[in-house]
């Protein structure tokens, strides 16, 4: 189910900016027994990107009453929030955008198989590399076409795959994050200042691991750290944490910390 702007519909105007530009930006985050989980932080992250990009913010007063509405009677589904900056002239000039839409919908969840955590996921190495560019770095906005073309470059044998950025740099999955514990127990995740979506379940994870004191740095990755790395795991808000069990021939093993954070996860959802 899709409402635009608080009306039931699955259109645009053809002229909407959105669609011919990529410009707005959106989240996407799971409905559990009728509420959207951790809306708070994800609606903060969705403001950061429409700062980023001066887009005018909707009235969320009345588009969080929308949202709650939607999630209304939801067992399990996917809530996708997506702010546009709205119709306009022809031409990349955003002048005289000032009334963004606001776009509320609602999916069924997918399933995926127990062993995707039990075992863990085979992650694919891909080609496509993200562009550096600070000014996008952190947030989803529209424009997904680096993320389409990496996740078109591998089949059903992988269910995931690691993107690079233009310098070499380890940056994130197709869909989620990475993290890797190392050999003296501590974890590193790749720095996003540059480039890729500091997702909000990254930001769980970080939470967890700094209230339990384990040692984690935020920094410049490297393929060659990947292959050093004890074990490998990745998240995002629909998945939760999935262990890497395969990458590049070599193995990996579901450590304690994975399962602790895991259990972490299902136990605040």
């Amino acid at each position: 189910m899709i409402w635009v702007n608080g009306v039931f519909s699955d259109t645009l105007p053809i002229t909407d900016r959105g669609l011919l530009y990529g410009d707005g930006v959106w989240e996407t985050l799971a409905i559990l027994d009728g509420r959207p989980l951790r809306l708070n932080w994800h609606l903060e992250r969705l403001q950061q990107g429409l700062q980023a990009l001066a887009i005018p913010s909707p009235d969320m007063t009345q588009w969080l009453t929308e949202i709650l509405k939607a999630c209304r009677g939801r067992d399990s589904a996917v809530l996708k929030l997506i702010v546009t900056r709205g119709q306009g002239m022809r031409g990349y000039n955003p002048r005289d955008c000032c009334n963004p839409t606001r776009i509320v919908q609602v999916t069924p969840r997918n399933t995926y198989p127990a062993s995707y955590v039990q075992q863990g996921i085979r992650l694919a190495l891909c080609e496509t590399r993200l562009a550096q560019q600070p000014r996008l770095a952190g947030f989803k906005h529209l424009n997904r076409l680096e993320q389409v073309l990496a996740r078109a470059e591998f089949d059903s044998d992988f269910q995931e795959g690691l993107v690079r950025d233009t310098a070499g740099n380890v940056i994130e999955g197709t869909m989620s994050n990475v993290f890797l514990i190392q050999a003296d127990s501590s974890v590193v995740t790749p720095a996003l200042s540059q480039c890729g979506v500091a997702g909000v379940m990254r930001r769980v994870v970080l939470q967890a691991l700094h209230e339990w004191g384990i040692p984690c740095r935020i920094g410049s990755l490297s393929l060659d750290d990947m292959h050093s790395s004890q074990a490998i795991f990745m998240t995002n808000s629909l998945i939760g944490i999935w262990p890497v069990r395969e990458f590049m021939g070599k193995t990996y093993p579901v450590v304690p910390l994975i399962s602790a954070l895991h259990a972490k996860v299902n136990v605040n959802t």
